[in-house]
């Protein structure tokens, strides 16, 4: 089956009971059992709902997973991911990641005992040089946020695999439409669901999915004691807005496609990252691994001051956290998605306060260019 239609049928697309074409929303936080000590399928909604399992089956169905996984927010998936490692594990991280990833593990995790080495992911003799024999897990993104630098993943899952190590990516930028990691070997696969795979901005959801069962289980019992699952109605939100993605997508994708060369042209954009343009350090790798370059791009301005006359002017976009929206969503990393990171950490890393990253979304492309050109013209 393609996987349009598979958006469309994934997890429970028929209500069994009555056949409704849109499975209900069990309000129920617990359920009936007649019998002591014998456990139907559900008993508590923290354990599980009828609602939020449909949506973590279609997780699973469309990342060619065993077990999928919903919980209250992407950082709520990623903080019981690391849960699985112990108190003394190492682990190497890609440098170019989610503010909020950096901040987990350089405060609560490192705090708790877990150690993160920070490594330029796309450079595959940086990540064999920082191996220890005490790593226990691999987390990239790619492409990544917000600099869009691509990572080998074939080669990621490989050298985990090898050495007997977990392998964890966050495909929040390109959703299972446009890339599977788990079919390159990766162990898991992460979400922020609001992004989108909900794509308007109206529900907060994460997702994780595991190629194995034996993991997913495992997972599962951690999701299960932490308690972060996804609420009944966002479950569904989530499933409805799913059904959409491919189109969505499409029309992002081909909207950032539009305006990438046009931005790079341009008097005063001093540099658009975007694994979409030829000149990408990462596309001829991204090409192998994805089937189109997604619909978030970002550039560089000339100075900071130049970003905040941008960011006042510009009238269709969203000037705001967060991506993956209907509506297209400008956000300034330095002071957003990455002001957790300190000053000198975002500079290391190639992240200035002259950057801006673009979520395109359903709009006209036309219109959005004719609002950034006459925006940038201030």
């Amino acid at each position: 089956m393609q996987f349009k239609s598979r958006l469309i049928h994934a997890g429970t697309s028929r209500d069994p009971f009555t056949g409704a074409s849109s499975v209900p929303v069990y309000l129920a936080s617990t359920f009936d059992q007649r019998a002591p000590r014998v456990t139907d399928a559900y008993d508590y909604t923290r354990s599980g709902n009828p609602t939020r399992e449909s949506l973590e089956q279609a997780a699973a169905e469309l990342e060619k997973g065993a077990v999928g996984l919903a919980f209250a927010s992407g950082m709520a998936a990623i903080s019981s991911v690391l849960l699985l490692f112990q108190p003394g594990d190492h682990l190497l991280v890609g440098t170019d990641v989610y503010g909020g990833t950096f901040r987990i593990l350089t405060t609560l995790f490192r705090r708790w005992g877990l150690h993160a080495d920070f490594v330029d992911s796309t450079r595959q003799e940086a990540v064999n040089a920082a191996l220890r024999p005490d790593t226990r897990g691999i987390i990239v993104e790619s492409p990544s946020n917000p600099l869009l630098k691509i990572t080998d993943l074939a080669f990621i899952a490989q050298l985990a695999a090898q050495r007997g190590i977990l392998s964890i990516v966050d495909n929040t930028f390109c959703t299972p439409f446009l890339q599977r990691p788990l079919e390159l070997g990766f162990d898991l696969a992460l979400h922020s669901a609001t992004k989108f795979l909900n794509g308007h901005s109206d529900v907060l959801a994460g997702l994780a999915v595991a190629r194995e069962k034996s993991l997913g289980e495992k997972l599962r019992r951690i999701q299960n004691a932490f308690g972060a699952v996804l609420g009944v109605q966002d479950s569904w939100l989530l499933l409805r807005g799913m059904k959409t993605l491919a189109v969505r997508m499409e029309a992002g994708q081909a909207g950032a496609m539009f305006l990438a060369p046009k931005l790079a042209a341009l008097p005063g954009v001093r540099r658009v990252h975007y694994p979409g343009l030829p000149e990408h350090p990462g596309k001829a790798v991204h090409d192998l691994q994805a089937s189109g370059p997604g619909a978030v791009l970002s550039f560089e301005l000339e100075s900071p001051e130049a970003v905040g006359r941008f960011l006042r002017r510009v009238t269709l976009p969203l000037v705001s956290v967060s991506l993956g929206g209907v509506e297209s969503i400008l956000s300034h990393p330095a002071t957003m998605s990455h002001a957790a990171m300190p000053p000198e950490e975002r500079a290391a890393r190639g992240i200035s306060d002259a950057l801006v990253r673009l979520s395109v979304g359903l709009e006209h492309p036309e219109d959005l260019w004719a609002d950034i050109r006459q925006a940038l013209a201030a």
